[in-house]
């Protein structure tokens, strides 16, 4: 084994200097007026962004209680390794179960999300309580340009050439045959696995199978599919403006998110906010100290621009209409911001095994509502031959 394809491990510790000019910088905070929209209950309104007072009240929190040395443990404990894999550093998590009968599966995060989001799931994955449920050894990588793995310096990063670094970081770990799973950016980059490597690949599961309105039309449409429809149109309409920005001018965002930790706080609360399940606290979805466990990553390791780079790299997004064979299991969360029609998955999707709609949760479907997901693996995933 040459030294380039060398797994290391990386256990995570930052300086306790990092956290200090972090604390300095929050105690600094130039905060900007309050917002000019009110409840008439006098809730907060979410209607601008982040309101001014739930955002000072959640910097105070985190300057003052919240505990970035327990995330790194807990990092710590799941087998946090790096590798080189066509010239750039990968992070990831690999946990192996210690059941004899588990298979190893690839969980791909999205934006603005992270490694955090498979450590929720992890252990019911890897060693379910169940005998009879099926278990996991799980690799979870942090897309390039974010958390730990290295910056792109060129052009180039897009989802299938990550598709091919996970290729290649699987036989690394000696998996020859294994499943993939992940939604959002995680969800096309596991779409391209199964397309790339249909050798590899025994199945996949994904929350955002996505693909592109037929030609013809909507077709036929049942109530609730119409509905999610129109949510859809919706959230492209108002709630699309961070993926025109960061898929046009990376750059132009990367310094305000690279300087200013508060600005990488609400650029990311307000996806916690508008793309989960609650009926008006993001908290009753995602904790706290989970959304600022994910903060945490971007702003530690200076990620923000780099990971809003990967959106220049792949938009247009591609694959839209490449034709998916493996086995392949689709759960839809309520919530989340993009849900299509099960019959337009069906054309792309053509070995569909597995089709569920979950009772709650939304974008990020493993912190929200973890053992749902878990459960949502084993029983989608658990059915097919490796």
């Amino acid at each position: 084994m040459s030294m380039h394809d060398e797994v290391r491990p990386f256990p995570v510790h930052v300086p306790e200097r990092d956290l200090d000019d972090l604390r300095d910088r929050l105690h600094r905070t130039r905060l900007p007026e309050t917002e000019t929209v009110a409840t008439p209950g006098g809730e907060a309104d979410w209607r601008q962004g982040p309101p001014r007072d739930y955002v000072a009240d959640l910097v105070r929190y985190w300057s003052h209680d919240y505990d970035w040395r327990r995330l790194e443990r807990e990092v710590n404990e799941h087998g946090p390794a790096m590798t080189e894999i066509d010239g750039l550093d990968v992070h990831f998590l690999h946990v192996r179960s210690p059941r004899p009968d588990a298979r190893p599966m690839i969980i791909s995060h999205g934006w603005p999300s992270s490694v955090v989001e498979p450590l929720a799931v992890v252990r019911e994955l890897t060693e379910p309580a169940s005998p009879e449920a099926p278990a996991f050894h799980v690799v979870a990588p942090s897309l390039p340009g974010y958390a730990f793995s290295g910056k792109p310096h060129a052009t180039g990063w897009g989802v299938e050439r990550t598709a091919d670094a996970w290729a290649q970081l699987m036989r690394r770990l000696g998996y020859e045959r294994f499943f993939a799973v992940g939604g959002d950016w995680g969800g096309r980059v596991s779409a391209a696995l199964a397309t790339r490597h249909r050798d590899l690949v025994a199945g996949l599961h994904t929350f955002t199978p996505y693909v592109s309105e037929p030609a013809e039309g909507a077709g036929r449409l049942t109530e609730m599919e119409d509905t999610w429809v129109a949510e859809t149109r919706r959230f492209w309409r108002y709630g699309g403006g961070y993926s025109l920005e960061q898929s046009t001018r990376p750059q132009t965002v990367a310094y305000a998110l690279a300087d200013s930790p508060v600005a990488q706080l609400t650029w990311i609360l307000d996806k916690f906010h508008s793309w989960t399940d609650h009926q008006g606290s993001v908290t009753d979805a995602v904790s706290r100290d989970r959304i600022l466990d994910t903060v945490m990553l971007y702003w530690l390791t200076g990620s923000g621009g780099s990971s809003a780079r990967f959106y220049w790299e792949n938009f247009p997004p591609r694959g839209n209409e490449d034709v998916v064979s493996v086995p392949a299991a689709v759960t839809i969360f309520p919530a989340d911001i993009e849900k299509v029609p099960r019959h337009w998955v069906e054309k792309r999707f053509q070995n569909l095994t597995y089709w569920n709609v979950a009772a709650r949760g939304g974008h990020f479907p493993m912190l929200e509502v973890p053992s749902t997901f878990a459960l949502e693996l084993q029983r989608a995933l658990g059915p097919m031959p490796l």
